[in-house]
């Protein structure tokens, strides 16, 4: 019976669009994503460098591109957040029948500015649905790494076979599925997170 949740925060709430800093670099003439902009991800999304540090790691590939240029392309990736996802989450709060999670890879870059498209009320109503709202970049843990996940549950007391983890990222939903916690693979343009009662 699960009695938690734990949600992703991207194309889980908020709309996404992954395929713009893929554009970006090609128009830089830069044809795929190499992996050292992985690693540079990976280290920002943990906190490990500094928005400063990251485009200055960046800056490099993109040339013709000021500071604030890449950072408006980096954050051009998240879209839009829409309204009736936020009642959804405020309603599975107020019923009380969940403790309700979120578990997002995220980065200070990004955080900022999902506030300037939601507006600092809307946003602050999304955060205050959660119990704990755990980004990757503040706790220095991140998705898929077995890690974040017994964080997670060891900070809050969590039975995995009681949670139920929704991320769009197979990957993430993989290694949740490998402590035992039961999941939710959505599939973005075909699946919807309102629609979550029809699973449980």
């Amino acid at each position: 019976m699960i009695k938690n949740i734990i949600f992703d925060f991207g194309d889980i709430f908020i709309n996404l669009d992954k395929q713009v800093v893929f554009k970006a670099l090609q128009d830089n003439g830069i044809q795929e994503f190499l992996p050292k902009y992985h690693r540079i991800n990976e280290d920002f999304e943990v906190g490990k460098i500094s928005p400063q540090e990251f485009v200055e790691r960046l800056q490099p590939d993109f040339p013709h591109l000021s500071p604030q240029a890449i950072t408006d392309v980096w954050n051009s990736m998240l879209l839009d957040f829409p309204e009736y996802r936020l009642n959804f989450i405020e309603s599975m709060f107020k019923e009380n029948r969940y403790r309700l999670f979120l578990l997002s890879n995220t980065n200070a870059l990004h955080i900022p500015h999902v506030i300037k498209i939601m507006g600092t009320e809307s946003f602050e109503r999304f955060k205050n649905s959660f119990e704990q709202f755990y980004l990757s970049h503040e706790i220095q843990l991140r998705k898929p790494n077995h890690e974040i996940f017994q964080f997670v549950l060891e900070q809050n007391k969590l039975n995995p076979q009681d949670t139920l983890f929704i991320d769009d990222t197979k990957e993430n939903t993989d290694a949740a599925n490998e402590l035992g916690i039961k999941t939710w693979n959505l599939i973005v343009g075909k699946e919807d997170v309102v629609n979550l009662n029809d699973r449980l």
